[in-house]
This record gives structure tokens, sequence and C-alpha cells, in this order.
């Protein structure tokens, strides 16, 4: 009997790539398919625009009031705060690591 072990090694490669500790930038997270999937927006840049600051640079989204933007997110995604959706939106990315070349 002879198995396809193909998918299983890009796996491996693709769990390689994932190992040890990374910084991913706001905008790899937040991606049109994501943030399309939690709000009315389709894209980042929109829900930013929506809220209603002013955004250029990340200082300017850092100077956001924290307790403002909290409750942008809450009314406006279908998450309870930006913590749960940053946490969700690093699982999405995983994922999509994790799975990338096996579809």
């Amino acid at each position: 009997m002879k198995f396809d072990l193909r998918g299983f090694d890009q796996l491996e490669k693709n769990l390689s790539e994932l190992s040890g500790t990374h910084s991913i930038p706001l905008d790899d997270l937040m991606t049109p398919d994501f943030i399309s999937s939690c709000s009315q927006y389709s894209n980042f840049e929109e829900l930013i625009e929506a809220s209603g600051f002013k955004v250029e640079t990340e200082e300017d989204f850092a100077a956001i009031p924290d307790q403002e933007w909290e409750q942008f997110i809450q009314t406006n995604t279908s998450y309870e705060s930006w913590i749960e959706m940053q946490e969700a939106a690093g699982v999405s990315h995983i994922e999509s690591k994790l799975l990338k070349g096996l579809k």
C-alpha cells in the first residue's frame, strides 16, 4: 500500500514557518476577509474611517482613547472588545498560514 504524504510535508513546512515568536503587523491581521466577516466594512481602513478618528500613522492609532475605541468595536463589530477581535484575527491568520498550499 502506498500513501501520498505531500500534504503532510507541506503541513510540516507550514508548522516550521510558524514556530517561534512572530510580530505580525496589524494590517496583516485585519485582512479584508476578516473585517468583512465581523463587520459591515470591507477592510480595516474603512473600519477606522467610520470610527471618526483621523489615523494616518501608527502613532495616530495608538492615540485613540481606549474607551472610545472599545465602544466603537463593540457597536460596529461582532466582538465585545478590541482584544477579543485581535485574538480572533490572530487565530484566523495562523489558520491561513498553517493551511497554505494544502487546498
